[in-house]
């Protein structure tokens, strides 16, 4: 099985994040529970400290100014994020779904994927996952999940 620490995000974001709101789960289950799923033990500690990493960001400020700026990517995050990516990062951002501060945050988890296969769907996910774990942006966070739920690009003819 070919997986990644994207694979093992989607697994928990499936299973415990929702429950993770109510309570905190034990991770020594959750580490037990990745292995019978069949996901490596290398990958699954990338994927936890993955979590770890997002949890610290918690604390950051929530960055609600809206001061006109521009984002310059860095050569390794244009190499990431192709245009399709970082249009959609401005689209958020101007439409007042991500703050700046969320914005890098994003950014920040998207790198941190290593994954070198970033397409628009992991970056809805890992946005989803982003403005779930930060504090006050339920708003936010349910504009995600209809835009990656109700797929407004079926078109029937």
């Amino acid at each position: 099985m070919k997986e990644n620490v994207f694979d093992i995000l989607m697994y928990l974001f499936e299973h415990y994040f929702h429950d993770a709101v109510e309570s905190d789960p034990d991770r020594a289950q959750i580490e037990a529970d990745l292995l019978d799923a069949g996901f490596t033990r290398s990958e699954i500690g990338k994927a936890l400290t993955w979590i770890d990493e997002l949890a610290q960001t918690r604390e950051l400020p929530p960055g609600g100014d809206r001061l006109p700026a521009t984002r310059v990517f860095t050569e390794d995050e244009t190499h990431q994020l192709d245009t399709e990516c970082r249009g959609f990062l401005m689209f958020l951002e101007q439409g007042g779904i991500l703050t700046p501060t969320n914005r890098e945050v994003a950014i920040d988890r998207l790198m941190a994927l290593e994954d070198g296969d970033i397409d628009l769907d992991k970056l809805k996910w890992v946005v989803l996952m982003v403005l779930f774990s930060r504090p006050g942006q339920e708003e936010a966070c349910a504009w995600m999940e209809n835009l990656l739920f109700d797929n407004p690009n079926r078109l029937t003819h």
